[in-house]
């Protein structure tokens, strides 16, 4: 029975080590790749409570627990690992969403701008709204996202001319300087929509989920989701930064 134990906790601490290893090194990779957010740092947070569970198993601190303690901490486990199942089937179920065909408006979420154009995840956006947009000669295109502190002009004027630079025609294009939040972009794109109109949200695949919901906050109802592709490298990373904003979201 001890020899049982003891390879039991031998598994255990093992598996620990190599999570905690292995979340740390992924948050230094995407910090070293450049997420364009601090949130890396959530990573490397994980892996030191995987550590922490390595010594506790090393030291037979579960064993050393009262039953209530233990009680609770696997009941709040269970539930939060439940809580984000659910979400993150939400979240997934949207990462291939194609819109529907023939739109009135197709709304493209702004991000990251530099003197040298759309970072790589806004492209990402503009060049799946540039698909449907030829695939869909009716269609009108909303460029939505304002100035931030570190950029040098509002998001919509840099991805209007990306588009304007690719062929998409000046007429089909509406451009809203003024956003700096998913909320904001909805609600200021909402001002150029004609009443009744359909609508395409179009944003990384990860954030599908969260924009529509935002969207009919806002009142937007005929509204749905057109997914832009984002790498596969940074997917756990955007999938869990999208559970904390989901609970974010559904709380404030």
């Amino acid at each position: 029975m001890e020899h049982n134990q003891s390879k039991k906790r031998g598994i255990l601490l093992a598996l620990y080590a190599v999570l905690a290893v292995a979340c740390i090194a992924y948050g230094l990779m995407v910090r070293a790749l450049g997420s364009g957010t601090g949130f890396f740092i959530v990573w490397i947070g994980i892996g030191i409570v995987f550590a922490f569970f390595a010594v506790a198993v090393r030291i037979c601190l579960w064993q050393k627990l009262p039953v209530a303690v233990k009680g609770i901490f696997l009941a709040l486990v269970a539930v939060f690992v439940c809580i984000m199942v659910v979400v993150e089937g939400f979240v997934i179920s949207h990462l291939n969403d194609k819109g529907q065909e023939r739109l009135d408006y197709i709304i493209v979420l702004g991000a990251q701008v530099s003197d040298s154009g759309p970072s790589p995840i806004l492209r990402y956006r503009l060049d799946a709204a540039i698909k449907y947009l030829e695939d869909n000669p009716d269609t009108v295109c909303i460029v939505s996202g304002g100035q931030g502190k570190n950029e040098p002009m509002p998001e919509a004027y840099v991805m209007g001319d990306y588009l304007r630079e690719r062929g998409i025609p000046d007429a089909r294009i509406l451009e809203e300087p003024d956003s700096k939040t998913t909320e904001q972009n909805v609600s200021n794109s909402m001002r150029m929509i004609r009443p009744n109109s359909s609508v395409g949200l179009v944003t990384n695949d990860f954030h599908v989920f969260r924009a529509l919901q935002t969207a009919k906050k806002k009142g937007l109802t005929n509204v749905t989701g057109i997914a832009a592709y984002s790498p596969a490298t940074y997917l756990p990373n955007n999938l869990l930064r999208e559970f904390f904003g989901e609970i974010k979201f559904l709380l404030f």
